[in-house]
């Protein structure tokens, strides 16, 4: 029997790591023992402390409810109390925080929330996939901004608003950036928030990856009137080693938390709690645990540095994140061309950078979730065989 899917899907195509995995998998299968330097899914554990809470409190009789659609008061309260400390942001916990089951999550949210069919959203080329999908799914229209790196991966925001804006109501942004690894520095958020209050722009700014090997964490809603044209995603997946828990936040105005939630309380019941326990646990480390996690990464940054220049790739070694960026040698034709050569003849992984936008065609991203020892056998290969 043929039942076709709805038209919302029609155009959307499966993840492409959900597609690269089982590929990986056959091939593993037939003995290559891949080495995956794909996804940035943390390899380290979160904080002994937020094991012990999770533990603590699923063992209760009386912590296996439903759960408020608001999210606990005290991971609100945590989340609040965490961008006061790191970023310098007062947030209201009871009306201007809204905790996720993932800040993926919240992308769709966003989007069903605010996008219908005759809107459009300015997306970032290269940027994370789920925004363009994210859009396409609400019948809206996705306007891709280029980035380059002779702009340090920046909007031109004099160039975007020549353009016609009469049908943009949102702007999704993300510094630091992925895959890119670029910063943005409070100038450019001011900038940022201008035009997009000039425009009448709703900016979404998606913000993992913020204390990931940089000197200080930075939030867009730091900015002076931020609140009033902005909205900021965060998550635990990536500075707390919990991607696999689903944890993430949504900050910003009352008047925005409370129109998502219209959309959201349709779509889940709440986390449970003691997830939201372990999460408050988790956002409540000292500043120990983030230097701990970097000094990790930062080792594991050199061999991926010590990699790409084994394969003649370029890179901007200022870059930060979880991942890094660099553009391939001349001597193959796009980014596509090195990670199928690299996968075929070394049996490593990396990701093309094409699957992030046109604007990413010509690069490769390294993720840094592996360990150096793992990350030297994928150099030793590479070495032997390339």
């Amino acid at each position: 029997m043929f039942i076709e899917v709805a038209k919302r899907l029609q155009h959307t195509e499966e993840y492409y790591f959900s597609k690269k995995l089982r590929e990986i998998d056959e091939l593993n299968k037939a003995g290559a023992s891949v080495i995956n330097l794909g996804i940035g899914s943390p390899d380290l554990p979160p904080h002994p402390t937020v094991i012990e809470t999770l533990n603590k409190y699923a063992a209760l009789p009386n912590t296996h409810a439903y759960q408020s659609y608001k999210g606990a008061p005290a991971l609100r309260s945590a989340i609040a109390s965490w961008y006061k400390k790191y970023y310098q942001v007062e947030l209201n916990p009871d009306i201007e925080v809204l905790p996720l089951i993932g800040s993926k999550e919240g992308i769709m949210h966003i989007c069903m929330t605010y996008l219908q069919e005759g809107d459009e959203a300015l997306i970032p080329n290269p940027g994370y996939p789920t925004y363009s999908s994210a859009v396409r799914l609400t019948g809206a229209k996705g306007v891709y901004y280029d980035l380059q790196e002779a702009n340090a991966w920046l909007p031109d925001l004099e160039a975007l608003a020549k353009q016609d804006l009469s049908k943009v109501k949102l702007m999704w942004v993300n510094y630091p950036h992925m895959p890119t690894g670029a910063k943005a520095d409070k100038t450019f958020f001011k900038d940022l928030i201008a035009f997009a209050k000039a425009h009448r722009i709703l900016l979404c700014h998606d913000n993992p990856y913020s204390f990931i090997l940089t000197e200080e964490p930075s939030s867009l809603l730091s900015i002076d009137g931020a609140k009033d044209v902005a909205l900021e995603l965060n998550s635990l997946s990536k500075s707390s080693n919990m991607a696999g828990w689903r944890i993430g936040m949504l900050v910003g105005h009352q008047d925005r938390i409370n129109e998502i939630m219209r959309f959201k309380s349709n779509m889940d019941s709440g986390m449970f709690l003691p997830l939201q326990m372990a999460a408050a646990a988790a956002l409540e480390l000292d500043e120990d645990w983030y230097t701990s996690l970097n000094k990790i990464y930062q080792g594991r940054r050199e061999k991926v540095y010590e990699l790409l220049r084994t394969l003649n790739c370029d890179f901007d070694d200022t870059q930060v994140g979880l991942f890094v960026w660099a553009s391939v040698p001349a001597s193959y034709q796009d980014g596509y061309a090195l990670s199928d050569d690299v996968l075929k003849q070394a049996a490593v992984f990396i990701t093309p950078g094409g699957i992030f936008g046109s604007a990413g065609q010509h690069y490769v991203r390294v993720s840094l979730c592996t360990t150096e020892t793992v990350l030297q056998e994928a150099i030793d290969r590479i070495k032997a065989k390339i």
